[in-house]
């Protein structure tokens, strides 16, 4: 796996960033695209492990999200095989509208109504102000397929979030998208993706043997 795949194939290893404030809060508020903080000690800490597990990888391109925690993080697997990190705005973050830096539970008090819409299809129901599920795939996905596209024969990293990977991941499962909140995405994980010019296959998910 660590060399290059078959000519047809692009492999690719989609991460999430490393742990920033929001994410070591307890508990944990929401971080969508308007949060734009760096990583913590700890997410500097977790990212060098990152590295360090893919720079024994034939890597052709590193990509990330535009916002700071996901770059930053690209950054340092980007250095151990001497490349840029290239950046595209559709590998953001979901938006989450109003509730941007707020956790769940004072969510669910203080907007029960929007809340209850929201968990009973976040596919479709977005985040009030913000976006739902479906709303993340339909503008991640292509973006990725076309760097499979271009990196066919290749392995590429990709950095990007929580909920982007998992809008991502789930179908892959054959779950329905309204089910991407029970799929798991730990800061720094990986998860690897086979593509074609007709699939996409997910061989790992959520990998974290690398971290301490």
């Amino acid at each position: 796996m660590r060399q290059a795949p078959p000519a047809n194939v692009c492999r690719m290893l989609l991460c999430r960033h490393g742990a920033t404030a929001a994410n070591e809060m307890r508990p944990y508020i929401l971080q969508g695209c308007e949060m734009n903080g760096p990583l913590t000690a700890i997410g500097e800490a977790q990212a060098r492990s990152l590295a360090a597990a893919l720079s024994g990888f034939l890597v052709a391109g590193v990509y990330a999200s535009p916002l700071q925690r996901a770059h930053q993080t690209a950054e340092f697997i980007a250095k151990s095989h001497q490349l840029k990190v290239e950046t595209d705005a559709n590998l953001r973050e979901c938006s989450v509208g109003r509730w941007e830096g707020l956790d769940w539970e004072t969510i669910r008090t203080k907007d029960t109504e929007a809340h209850d819409h929201f968990f009973a299809d976040p596919a479709t129901n977005p985040h009030p102000g913000g976006e739902s599920y479906s709303d993340v795939l339909n503008r991640a996905e292509p973006t990725l397929k076309q760097l499979a596209e271009r990196h066919q024969g290749e392995n590429i990293v990709v950095v990007a979030h929580n909920m982007l990977n998992r809008v991502i991941l789930t179908p892959l499962l054959g779950l329905s998208l309204r089910m991407a909140r029970q799929v798991k995405q730990a800061n720094c994980c990986i998860n690897v993706i086979e593509w074609t010019t007709d699939r996409a296959e997910l061989i790992t998910l959520n990998s974290v043997l690398h971290l301490d």
